[in-house]
């Protein structure tokens, strides 16, 4: 939900407050999943500076998923399970491993996810220091849910806010 101020800024400059420019540079990071389950992008950020972007997809030299290289996701197992069974990385964890590869600190930052982080994520960005995570979609793993919200950490559920193009 926005303020009564950002709404005026909205109507007045028609130009979207950070938040909602980083969860739509999210979005387009989803557009470049393979998974055949659920497009997943994420964005990490630092004084309002991309620092690196990541989607959910096979490593380096794996197949993808449409090539048959997860079996999980042409699977009928329930959303949210059987994770040690997925070759996938998930949008936060590729986002991660692309800011350690460039050798670029993404301590003190903020995530931005098109959806909740799972436990495995929301334990690994728990400890690279990012400080805010803002997701939009919800997630069937309320243990994640619950060990953000008592974590020393600012936790974001975007609502969204009507943005002229």
């Amino acid at each position: 939900m926005t303020d009564a101020r950002t709404q005026e800024r909205l109507h007045v400059t028609g130009r979207p407050s950070w938040d909602a420019y980083f969860i739509r540079m999210a979005h387009l990071a989803a557009t470049r999943s393979t998974c055949l389950r659920r497009r997943v992008g994420a964005v990490i950020v630092k004084d309002r500076m991309v620092l690196a972007t990541g989607y959910n997809d096979t490593p380096r030299g794996v197949p993808n998923c449409g090539e048959g290289g997860c079996g999980r996701c042409a699977s009928d197992v329930p959303s949210g399970t059987s994770h040690d069974t997925c070759l996938c990385l998930h949008a936060e964890m590729n986002c991660v491993v692309q800011a350690a590869y460039h050798g670029v600190a993404i301590a003190g930052g903020t995530i931005y996810v098109t959806y909740q982080p799972c436990l495995i994520c929301a334990k690994m960005l728990l400890n690279v220091g990012l400080k805010r995570i803002v997701f939009e979609g919800t997630y069937p793993d309320p243990l994640a849910l619950d060990m953000l919200k008592n974590a020393d950490v600012e936790l974001v559920h975007y609502a969204g806010e009507e943005i002229s193009t």
